[in-house]
């Protein structure tokens, strides 16, 4: 599903201007929205999941949604038409964001989390890099055809909801005479412990230090990189994000999860720092493989300590509450982040960067526990 989204959503900006005549504002306007939906829908789908006592459907019904827009795009001739079936993907995403990862945490033992969402990590990177690769060469090799190409993405999209349908099995659960409770009443809430909220608080200032990825495009054009070369920067991170993360993950299973999670944090604070400095391409990529590395060391160890941190039958709406709170603080950074661009410079964003981190790796350290061993 990420290389069927990441073909269409690499392609999109340029031909909502190109081909169907939108400004700035309107691309903005659009993708703000979608962004903010997925955010928002990942609390209910988490929530109804723990409620009915199953992932699957929910899983089903946020891939299948999304699959469902994905022939809109070719098809489209107006604004509109594109915004709905944006709408529409962005909630699919949000639909199956938290059940997913509940899933995930419930078909693997504990001791093997860390490699199980390294894993998921890696695949979703590797859609991140390969979608947009694949549709540059489409669109080279069919002479600029977006339909074309939109409508080879199609294809992988339900290639995954038929995955979805045949080879995904929940696992088997304890009947239980007493009726399962809406999660979100005080009662239940209450089971969520000062480590599951200290874990949301943490990930939650990190994200704040890791705003949106568009200002390693723009820390490339600053130094000089031409606007068609600018994407390698992202092509690095995610290549070397997505090859670290399942072997971290993998280390993390035998290692103190909080150390290496603080590693990881310690990556983002020297990333920022040579981002801070950069004054030639060569920088600026060694500061976005860096950036990569802690991708790939802390966004799925974070998810595990998630995991660990809810009662299982509560995962969902813990992952929807995880997810929430990390949405709205990365729109809140990168807002801020563009704040210090415009006002005093591109140093000033990444040295900002920083102090978050480091304000995360203190409350890291302070908050969560070592790891038990099993």
């Amino acid at each position: 599903m990420d290389v069927s989204s990441e073909m269409i959503h690499s392609l999109l900006p340029v031909f909502l201007v190109s081909v169907l005549g939108a400004s700035a504002l309107s691309v903005g306007f659009i993708e703000g929205i979608a962004e903010a939906t997925a955010s928002i829908t990942k609390i209910f789908s988490g929530v109804v999941s723990d409620w009915v006592g199953r992932r699957k459907p929910l899983l089903l019904l946020g891939y299948g949604m999304a699959a469902l827009t994905k022939p809109v795009f070719p098809l489209a001739d107006t604004l509109g038409s594109v915004l709905l079936a944006r709408f529409l993907d962005r909630i699919g995403k949000g639909v199956r964001g938290a059940p997913r990862d509940a899933l995930v945490a419930e078909v693997t033992p504990p001791d093997l989390r860390g490699a199980a969402f390294g894993l998921r990590q890696s695949m979703d990177t590797v859609g991140a890099f390969a979608g947009p690769a694949l549709a540059m060469l489409l669109m080279v090799l069919s002479g600029d055809d977006f339909r074309l190409v939109f409508w080879i993405a199609v294809v992988p999209a339900f290639i995954a909801v038929a995955v979805i349908l045949f080879a995904v099995h929940e696992p088997d659960r304890e009947p239980s005479s007493e009726p399962r409770r809406f999660p979100i009443r005080r009662d239940q809430l209450r089971r969520l412990d000062a480590t599951f909220w200290g874990v949301v608080a943490m990930a939650a200032v990190l994200t704040l230090a890791r705003f949106s990825e568009a200002f390693l495009l723009l820390r490339a054009q600053s130094v000089g990189v031409e606007d068609a070369y600018a994407p390698l920067v992202l092509i690095v991170m995610n290549v070397v994000y997505a090859v670290s993360a399942y072997p971290l993950g993998r280390l993390a299973d035998r290692l103190d999860r909080r150390n290496l999670l603080a590693l990881g944090v310690g990556l983002l604070v020297l990333a920022d720092l040579v981002l801070a400095a950069a004054g030639s391409v060569l920088v600026v990529l060694a500061g976005a493989a860096l950036w990569g590395l802690h991708m790939g060391a802390t966004q799925g160890l974070l998810a595990v300590f998630v995991a660990d941190a809810t009662p299982a039958d509560l995962r969902g709406t813990g992952f929807g509450l995880y997810n929430l709170m990390t949405g709205i603080a990365l729109l809140a950074s990168s807002a801020l982040a563009g704040l210090l661009w415009t006002a005093v410079g591109p140093d000033a964003t990444f040295l900002a960067g920083a102090t978050f981190s480091l304000v995360a790796l203190v409350g890291l350290l302070t908050i969560l526990p070592r790891r038990k061993r099993l």
